[in-house]
């Protein structure tokens, strides 16, 4: 592709040399520039990526994208200055990928809580009503039957828009996209053409990252700030920033609520360890999701199918039939009838929401809980897991998450100091997440629920820069055993 053209909408400040000159590649890490590429000096968190213009350079780069213009130019070198590099690389990726987000319809779901079950439900609904699909999960990403290994839950710009181009390819309709506050304030999604975008809810999280909530809430926000005309918008009308989310946008604008009126309204009748019913717009339905939370995602997939010309009828019909994303909620069952609950609930509002439906459906079983926090990140939430595991549970085990680099018995002490006075008896730390699990396990009587939080889906644990193998899930059935 010709320079010029992969320039097309970026607003530039300044160019030196030429722009007819064909470009092979595009990169934003000056480690994977080869030939003929285009490189985008971007300043991350990590690192200022106009550091590595001159190995870029020396890697055969022919044009360099830029905020600062280097002192010494080279003549053979075609230089442009941007104001923003990481917003001009979205849109540099999407022209050079071919604008692939134009030609496929691709809806984006943000929120604290709620986005992988939304996005993954919404996957599998419409593979099941017969479409080419995409899906970008935290879980994994999916061009119909095909899985590729995740490592964010938005990519990166370059990776984003040769995922979507790789799914223009497979004939995808539809593409279901998490998108996290961190890929909007990123610019990730730079440059992409939404076609609708749902809000799922917002609560405390990311507060290392966003330094307060306003600004965290902000980051939501400005995601639906920038749909087109073209698209919807829609939000969650009980959470109490649902609408605020909507107050700029230029989308049509529709909410969904099982406490209110809404454009599509829900009401939970039935909520068991089995499954829930509701009835959703008139039509009372079973699913194999539990919880009042779910009952949320539900509406809101829903609500999002009849937005995209689906039948009712139809979608309720394959709704009902779908199974919970991995890693949520997910249920197991030991041989005397002890219940394992693997759930990615790592924020105090989706722990307390797992933990409130356990409580309202248990019967005289104790509820044993083992959850963690991660390492290098938000620690203000640390005393308050703690404090909601222990008003919620019989029996709570403080272990390990991912500690990252942080020592894992630090993590622990910040959350034992939530732990009120009366609740201290029955909280234990042990900081070996198998060991913890083990405890739970042999704690448990027959009947007893195990709730292990945090981690979910998720097949590692992150200790000093490295992934060691480990599942919750398959630990649990080793004990189980």
């Amino acid at each position: 592709m010709q320079f010029k053209d992969i320039l097309y909408k970026a607003p530039l400040l300044s160019t030196s040399g030429d722009t007819y000159i064909e470009i092979l590649d595009i990169a934003d890490d000056s480690r994977k520039v080869v030939e003929g590429s285009v490189f985008i000096a971007v300043k991350g968190l990590q690192s200022d990526g106009h550091q590595f213009i001159e190995t870029a350079i020396q890697k055969g780069a022919k044009a360099i994208i830029c905020e600062v213009i280097p002192e010494k130019l080279i003549k053979e070198i075609t230089y442009v200055q941007v104001a923003d590099s990481a917003k001009t690389l979205g849109i540099l990726a999407s022209n050079f990928f071919d604008n692939p987000s134009q030609k496929l319809e691709l809806i984006g779901v943000t929120g604290t809580n709620g986005k992988t079950t939304t996005v993954t439900l919404l996957f599998k609904l419409f593979r099941a009503l017969g479409y080419n699909v995409g899906l970008i999960s935290t879980i994994q990403n999916q061009i119909n039957d095909q899985i590729f290994p995740s490592t964010h839950t938005t990519p990166d710009p370059i990776a984003l828009n040769k995922l979507l181009s790789e799914m223009v390819k497979k004939k995808c309709h539809y593409a279901f996209m998490e998108v996290s506050s961190h890929a909007v304030v990123q610019e990730r999604i730079a440059g992409l053409k939404f076609a609708g975008g749902i809000f799922t809810n917002i609560t405390h999280d990311h507060l290392d990252f966003h330094g307060n909530f306003d600004n965290y809430i902000k980051a939501k926000k400005s995601f639906f700030d920038q749909l087109p005309s073209s698209a919807f918008a829609l939000t969650n009308l009980d959470d109490k920033r649902g609408m605020v989310m909507l107050q700029n946008t230029k989308a049509l604008k529709k909410t969904f609520s099982l406490q209110t009126i809404g454009d599509f309204k829900g009401k939970l009748l039935t909520n068991t360890l089995h499954g829930l019913e509701m009835d959703m717009d008139g039509r009372e339905v079973w699913f194999k999701l539990v919880g009042n939370f779910n009952a949320y995602n539900l509406l809101t997939i829903y609500a999002t199918a009849i937005l995209l010309g689906e039948d009712k009828e139809n979608v309720l019909t394959h709704l009902s039939a779908l199974s919970p994303a991995p890693g949520r909620f997910d249920q197991i069952i030991s041989k005397n009838n002890t219940i394992g609950i693997i759930d990615y609930a790592h924020t105090p509002d989706a722990l307390e929401n797992v933990l409130k439906t356990i409580q309202e459906l248990k019967e005289n079983n104790q509820v044993i809980t083992v959850v963690g926090c991660g390492g290098n990140r938000d620690a203000s939430k640390r005393p308050i897991m703690a404090e909601i595991a222990s008003k919620y549970s019989d029996k709570v085990i403080l272990t390990s998450d991912n500690p990252r680099n942080e020592e894992p018995i630090e993590i622990l002490n910040q959350m034992y100091k939530g732990v009120g006075v009366i609740e201290k008896k029955k909280v234990s730390i042990i900081e070996d997440r198998k060991t913890a699990i083990s405890t739970a396990v042999s704690l448990a009587k027959q009947g007893d629920i195990i709730l292990i939080a945090g981690k979910g889906h998720e097949n590692y644990q992150e200790i000093k820069g490295v992934k060691y193998p480990f599942d919750d899930k398959m630990i649990l059935i080793e004990m189980f055993k």
